[in-house]
């Protein structure tokens, strides 16, 4: 049993390994430890729905050499992020960062289905009763139901 586990467990380091060009990583296991770590927080923009570390598209690759060289020139994951957002916008990371924009978009359709609710029920709550009847509609109605029970 140990021996499969031992083996599933080479099997996956052997694929990751086998993932990227060696001649693109980093010299330092630490540093390109690093570097994969945030590639799984970038978003691919050609793909949209993966990870640079996950997408074989050209920009995918770039932007990987990107986040390598920002790595090996010592600067911090935020720095990196930052510099990524500043040239490719917020929607470049998986998971944006918590700000009001962010906020005000997730929140503004739940806002606006309660306050729709909300004007619903004020409507329906302040509705006028029907009219009342005119004498002249009172008297018609007065002479409909003395012919239908005679």
């Amino acid at each position: 049993m140990k021996l499969r586990s031992l083996a599933a467990a080479l099997a996956g380091v052997i694929c990751i390994a086998a993932a990227s060009d060696p001649a693109e990583r980093l010299p330092d296991p630490a540093q390109e430890a690093r570097a994969r770590a945030i590639f799984k927080d970038v978003r691919c923009l050609v793909c949209q729905n993966e990870s640079i570390d996950d997408s074989e598209a050209e920009l995918a690759h770039d932007l990987r050499q990107v986040v390598r060289e920002q790595v090996r020139l010592g600067r911090s994951d935020a720095q990196i992020k930052r510099f990524l957002t500043d040239r490719y916008g917020e929607f470049v990371l998986m998971t944006p960062a918590f700000s009001w924009v962010n906020l005000a978009l997730w929140a503004g359709p739940f806002l606006v289905v309660i306050l729709g609710g909300g004007l619903l029920v004020v409507r329906l709550r302040n509705r006028s009763a029907d009219a009342e009847l005119s004498a002249e509609e009172a008297d018609r109605v007065r002479r409909l139901s003395q012919s239908d029970s005679a």
